[in-house]
């Protein structure tokens, strides 16, 4: 396409509607991209051809590859901690902490806050370390996981020193807004303006305490909970069920095979040595979880909990149980790809550009870029396209700058958690063991809540 148009906004309905339909992502994400192309093209072997094109281009990707290594040894990782009793040892401890639902979510809400360094790391630490806690208290997985996704990219946002910062810190000074070696001070001077990161802890907080009453969805599935009635199995026929419960089931086994009367140190050595490492390589996750795990497994080993050969075996099946994770995550990407070539992001921007004033930008920006990491699942991927148009813009029209990158930075937040296949939905929802689909349909309106919030903030901050 040569001009942006309002068919670029297809695919994305398309994907949201069979999203909520069929309770597939993956398929829902490549139907859409599918039809990304037909509209390109109406041709099969231009489809066919560009759709191989895209994906191998994304399996290429470093940002890809990583997403793999990261996710797929952090299974691994959670496997050992289960096997070993660790995991259990912790849920034991916390359960005596625990007295009732509210401080079982408190005691969530907190955990996520402490690992603020990422949120893959925090979205799968916290919902794998309490969702026991909470199913003692008959806490529904979709509440489980709303906490746990209200303290991931919300939080990583607002700490600058998380893999956030150093990502969007880069991009400033790429793209002239900060001096080099400036990105981070003038990242953090914008947190005051993070208006949805902010508003979405103090939502989620709220609902905690029931000044903010349960509803919609997510008041059924509390509904079930207290009943007592199983987490809902989505089949693709009446007796084979999805690729998430498979992953979920595949936890769930391992604990019943956990060592008993397993140590709690054996659960929080591992945890602390990640933090650590990952803040010592400047806040690379990857180079975290290979040191962590060059000591874990020989820390383990020494205590004859099991031998190279199971510890071994038990990686490889807790690297499989993120394949869906990684599998959603890897179409997104494709899907992204697709709305691209679509010229998604410039339609967008050009359709709301009639209101762009000095006061009305960051509003403005908050809701464009809202909509298009809603939209393609993307938050680091669309802003990298973005803003080298929006802060030249901004400049030219001597509008507040801090503003403006808090606007970006709450938008990129919102997509985050409120995307139904974005990489921190799909993992927050993964780690709690909660079907993905339930967990993006109950807590949108909570998300919306604070986005209509740090909207209006925006036109009055102006």
């Amino acid at each position: 396409m040569t001009e942006p148009s309002a068919i670029s906004m297809i695919p994305p309905v398309v994907v949201l509607v069979l999203a909520i339909w069929l309770r597939r992502p993956i398929l829902s994400l490549i139907i859409g991209s599918i039809s990304g192309l037909i509209l390109l093209k109406p041709n099969p072997e231009f489809i066919l051809s560009k759709l191989a094109d895209i994906s191998l281009n994304v399996m290429g990707d470093e940002t890809i590859g990583w997403l793999i290594l990261v996710c797929g040894s952090f299974g691994a990782l959670i496997s050992l901690l289960v096997r070993t009793g660790g995991a259990s040892a912790f849920g034991t401890t916390s359960l005596k902490l625990a007295k009732g639902r509210k401080s079982s979510l408190f005691m969530t809400f907190f955990l996520g806050v402490v690992i603020f360094i990422d949120d893959y790391l925090n979205a799968l630490t916290v919902g794998e370390s309490m969702k026991r806690v909470t199913d003692k208290y008959k806490v529904s997985r979709e509440m489980l996981a709303y906490v746990v996704d209200s303290t991931a990219a919300p939080i990583c946002v607002l700490v600058p020193l998380s893999t956030w910062a150093v990502f969007f810190g880069s991009l400033l000074v790429d793209n002239g807004v900060a001096s080099t070696g400036e990105g981070i001070a003038v990242y953090a001077s914008a947190i005051p303006y993070m208006l949805y990161p902010l508003l979405s802890l103090f939502v989620v907080v709220l609902v905690i305490l029931g000044v903010i009453p349960i509803f919609g969805p997510m008041k059924n599935a509390e509904l079930k909970a207290k009943a007592g009635i199983e987490q809902e199995k989505v089949p693709f026929t009446n007796d084979v069920h999805t690729a998430d419960d498979y992953a979920i089931q595949a936890i769930e086994d391992e604990f019943k095979h956990a060592k008993q009367h397993g140590k709690l140190y054996n659960f929080l050595v591992p945890i602390i040595l990640l933090i650590a490492f990952t803040i010592y390589f400047d806040i690379d996750v990857w180079k975290g979880l290979l040191a962590t795990l060059a000591i874990t497994l020989p820390f383990y080993f020494c205590q004859q909990l099991m031998s190279l050969s199971e510890m071994m075996e038990q990686m490889f099946d807790g690297f499989k149980s993120m394949l869906p994770a990684i599998g959603t995550v890897v179409a997104a990407f494709v899907f992204k790809d697709v709305c691209d070539q679509l010229l998604l992001p410039k339609y967008v921007i050009d359709a709301l550009s009639g209101f762009m004033t000095p006061q009305l930008l960051p509003a403005v920006v908050f809701l464009s870029m809202a909509i298009l990491a809603f939209a393609t699942g993307s938050s680091w991927g669309i802003f990298a396209v973005t803003i080298p148009i929006v802060m030249p813009l901004a400049q030219s029209m001597d509008a507040n700058i801090p503003l403006v990158i808090g606007a970006l930075l709450s938008a990129s937040s919102f997509g985050s958690q409120a995307c139904f296949y974005s990489d921190s939905t799909v993992l927050a929802a993964q780690g709690s063991g909660c079907n993905l689909v339930s967990h993006a349909v109950t807590q949108l309106p909570y998300t919306l809540i604070a986005a209509t919030l740090a909207f209006i903030g925006f036109i009055a901050m102006a």
